[in-house]
């Protein structure tokens, strides 16, 4: 079994698009996952990229996929460790790093800074290999 951390923007990509991930991986993140997911969609509402019907929509597909969310104090303590060795501005992305190095083979996001952040860190993986 594969398992990969997956954040925020990249739960609503998998939503979005319709990508099934293939049986035989796993998805972990953060506990604090589904609510910046949340966040991004009613932004997406408040920018008038959305209606809030087709948030609504979106939401209630995200929470049909099966993602296992973590958030025990050695994620917490790792999370902290990392954003200070990358010299982040807060734990919020290192949090995704600090499952990854704990619990994942790979982190996949599909937001290029959040990938950048990442390397060198853990593993990256690319959506593609959720499928395959």
């Amino acid at each position: 079994m594969t398992r990969f951390v997956i954040d925020a923007p990249t739960l609503l990509h998998l939503v979005v698009e319709g990508v099934a991930v293939a049986p035989g991986h796993q998805l972990v993140a953060p506990q604090s996952l589904c609510s910046q997911a949340l966040d991004l969609l009613y932004g997406a509402v408040r920018r008038g990229e959305l209606t809030e019907a087709e948030a609504m929509t979106r939401h209630e597909a995200m929470t049909g996929v099966k993602v296992r969310l973590l958030g025990d104090r050695v994620s917490r303590r790792v999370s902290w460790q990392i954003a200070r060795e990358q010299g982040y501005d807060s734990t919020a992305g290192a949090e995704y790093l600090a499952v990854t190095r704990l619990q994942a083979d790979m982190f996949v996001s599909v937001d290029p800074a959040a990938r950048s952040r990442g390397e060198g860190v853990v593993p990256i993986g690319t959506v593609d290999q959720l499928t395959r």
